[in-house]
């Protein structure tokens, strides 16, 4: 019994150690660039969606010190065919180039272009396969906006 629980207390330990090592929570309510940036996205339905799920990580922002502005682009592949030659999985990839620039002096922070895919099913009837396709566009740019914020918010230490 004694032995099962000297792995418990180690742990207990060890986490009781890491809080006060100065580590902070980089999604907290004050940390990094929540509510600190503006958001521009192309006039699509993926830099809708886009835009959306920024605002979701960071915040909508009052006053703006940053403004985060994003292209998105996607195209659909073929990623299963049956024997008969019909497409029954495709592959969307989105790729999104973003700039962070700093309003105040209108300097670029930093930059760069993402990339990401998810698939989806042409199995079903019409309506189905519409339903799947959106939901796959839908979950890029989850993926999308996902990397952008952690490319930003490892830079957000230096920007303090």
């Amino acid at each position: 019994m004694s032995s099962s629980l000297t792995p418990r207390r180690s742990v207990l330990l060890g986490l009781l150690g890491l809080a006060g090592c100065g580590f902070a929570p980089i999604y907290g309510a004050d940390t990094g660039l929540r509510g600190r940036v503006a958001f521009e996205t192309d006039a699509s339905v993926a830099g809708f969606r886009l835009r959306e799920q920024l605002e979701k990580r960071l915040g909508r922002s009052a006053s703006p010190e940053y403004v985060l502005k994003t292209t998105v682009r996607s195209s659909q592949r073929a990623a299963a065919i049956t024997s008969e030659g019909d497409t029954s999985r495709f592959n969307i990839v989105g790729v999104a180039t973003w700039t962070l620039i700093a309003l105040e002096d209108g300097r670029q922070i930093d930059g760069g272009e993402v990339e990401a895919f998810t698939s989806y099913s042409a199995t079903g009837s019409t309506n189905a396969t519409q339903a799947t396709r959106d939901d796959a566009e839908a979950r890029v740019s989850v993926i999308l906006a996902d990397l952008i914020v952690s490319r930003m918010l490892i830079r957000a230490a230096e920007l303090d």
